[in-house]
């Protein structure tokens, strides 16, 4: 493509993405938040109008089988990898109009850009509007691009949506959409046609508005390490009649449990290592607990993400250590069952480097929370991903990036364009 100084006089399509941004918002906004259900009327809407600006850029048109929506500039060999810019559409109940959408919009923004000043790239470049990325629906992780790849499970058709029941696989034949590939585990998209994905993506926490920067390179997408079904049992006994020697205080044992676990935390933190631990779910028996009782039972939840396999290692065995220690410490038995796992997704080197000397205020970190472009790059794909910054997080109706960010991170990804090959 055009060298850098060439890709300093095309600039992104901000009345476009303007217009797009606005014309999402007011028909896909339900009272105060955003509704654009997974293979619903919402999403579809939304895939509409990016379809409908597509057409008028004048790029070539096609959707999968599965409802993908791919929009592409043709380059000058059509028969070289190309690549792709994507992200998401839908969005869980009553959330933002950012979130995912603005990833699609860059897209249209960028080819929109290289049309007008005549850019010819040497590859295609598509913008790809992947379906159900939201797990909130249907309860299966990046159902769009997991499916484009063949990487579902068949058994996902017959889970039910959330809201009406009916079945994924229902759901396709609805909406026209044939859910034969999925059953087959059939690719929709070669990973080995694939130059690099790209996605633009609004930060989801505090830490570009924290720094008061307006964009960032990502590092990596966080792994995960889930004990999603912990159980710590104890006695039930009288508050006030059992002194402390006698306890098996289930409460008291799981709390000394995770102040434990965040004394760890704190410990690698500050040894420079990538980890984020909570405790989503800690709750009591409501039919057996009491104001005057010591709790017998809790259950609970331990998250553990980095974007360091290893790291996540690290947090578990030492979860299953202290559980023994402070179960025999205080009377009590834990039963932390087994983990759920996901792997942590690292972004392509040579792509970061390069974002990063393309931004004017360089700034990397992870992502705790998970994009399509994990999907890509676990495939082997050259993956990067842009943060904007956005405050008051994300799935809610507050989400705020401003179009100066947008600008910031959306030129960013156009000179990345012209700069190809790396």
């Amino acid at each position: 493509m055009r060298r850098a100084s060439t890709s300093a006089a095309v600039e992104p399509d901000l009345a476009l993405a303007t217009s797009l941004f606005e014309i999402l918002s007011d028909s896909t906004r339900q009272g105060r938040g955003i509704v654009r259900d997974s293979y619903g009327t919402g999403e579809q809407s939304a895939h509409d109008i990016m379809r409908t600006a597509a057409a008028a850029i004048g790029l070539e048109i096609s959707v999968d089988a599965i409802g993908n929506l791919m929009m592409t500039l043709p380059g000058r060999d059509r028969h070289a990898a190309r690549i792709v810019i994507g992200s998401h559409l839908d969005s869980v109940p009553q959330g933002g109009n950012y979130d995912g959408a603005a990833g699609v919009v860059a897209g249209l923004a960028v080819v929109s850009a290289l049309k007008v000043a005549g850019v010819r790239p040497s590859c295609d470049i598509s913008v790809m509007a992947i379906r159900a990325e939201e797990s909130a629906w249907f309860d299966v992780a990046y159902l769009g691009s997991h499916g484009a790849l063949g990487l579902l499970d068949p058994a996902c058709l017959s889970v039910r949506r959330s809201d009406n029941g009916r079945s994924l696989e229902q759901t396709l034949l609805e909406r026209g959409f044939d859910p034969q590939p999925i059953r087959e585990r059939r690719r929709l998209l070669d990973p080995g046609g694939i130059r690099a994905y790209l996605e633009l993506h609004i930060e989801q926490g505090p830490t570009l508005v924290a720094r008061g920067l307006p964009a960032a390179v990502v590092t990596g997408v966080r792994g995960c390490r889930r004990f999603r079904h912990a159980r710590c049992v104890g006695r039930y006994d009288h508050s006030g009649a059992v002194n402390r020697p006698y306890r098996s205080d289930a409460v008291a044992a799981t709390v000394a449990l995770l102040h434990y676990l965040e004394s760890v935390w704190v410990t690698q933190e500050a040894a420079g290592a990538d980890l984020a631990f909570t405790a989503g779910e800690l709750y009591t028996d409501l039919a057996m607990h009491g104001p005057s009782k010591i709790a017998g039972e809790t259950r609970f939840v331990l998250d553990i993400r980095s974007v360091d396999d290893a790291t996540m290692d690290l947090l578990v065995d030492e979860a299953l250590r202290a559980a023994s220690r402070i179960g025999s410490d205080y009377r009590v038995s834990f039963d932390l069952g087994d983990t759920t796992d996901s792997p942590a997704a690292i972004m392509d080197a040579r792509l970061r480097a390069r974002l990063m000397t393309l931004l004017e205020q360089p700034f990397e970190m992870p992502s705790g929370a998970g994009h399509d472009a994990t999907v890509f790059a676990r495939v082997g794909i050259p993956t990067a991903i842009i943060f904007v910054r956005n405050a008051f997080g994300s799935h809610n109706p507050d989400e705020a990036m401003s179009i100066d960010d947008f600008a910031v991170a959306t030129q960013t990804l156009l000179r990345l364009l012209m700069d190809f090959p790396l």
